[in-house]
């Protein structure tokens, strides 16, 4: 039996703890949540959206050996918080659509619960992407409307490979 990944999240306490995804995962007991920067795993692989370097199936490893972490908080505190000294190795995911019902249909605008999943997901843990994403009413929307994309996403061999599929998905959007 292979051991679960390990998931981490940083939870920086500014959104409404009744619809914040970070607490009703650990309520489920699917992520440990820390409250400062510094207890994040040392060699985890952190979701940062101002990461320079795509998330891609390459961090397969580093997860599954160290952990899965992300940053809970406010889109409009995200930068501050985020270009802090993070432990870890900062990856920022590829460009999914958002499926929660506040931010639904947006770029990039993903839950935590969402950014945890996508990662799972790409790196080939799909059943955990699928648990986590389960305990959310609206979490199947998520996979359905990403479907090709995260399976794109998923056989890409590396960053690289995962930049060109975002500009082929852009140029696709913008015709």
């Amino acid at each position: 039996m292979q051991k679960p990944v390990k998931i981490v999240v940083y939870h920086a306490g500014q959104c409404d703890p009744k619809k914040c995804t970070a607490l009703k995962l650990k309520r489920h007991e699917l992520v440990r949540i820390v409250r400062q920067i510094r207890f994040l795993p040392k060699k985890a692989i952190v979701l940062n959206p101002f990461s320079k370097i795509a998330f891609s199936p390459a961090d397969r490893q580093r997860i599954k050996d160290f952990g899965l972490a992300a940053l809970d908080c406010s889109w409009e505190h995200a930068e501050k918080v985020m270009l802090k000294r993070v432990r870890g190795t900062s990856r920022c995911l590829p460009i999914l659509i958002a499926g929660n019902p506040v931010n639904f249909g947006k770029l990039t605008k993903l839950t935590t619960v969402e950014a945890l999943a996508s990662a799972l997901y790409i790196a080939g843990f799909k059943e955990e992407a699928h648990q986590l994403l389960s305990i959310f009413k609206w979490g199947h929307t998520f996979i359905e409307i990403n479907q090709e994309r995260l399976e794109n996403y998923a056989n890409a061999k590396n960053s690289t490979e995962i930049i060109e599929l975002q500009k082929h998905f852009i140029e696709n959007v913008n015709t």
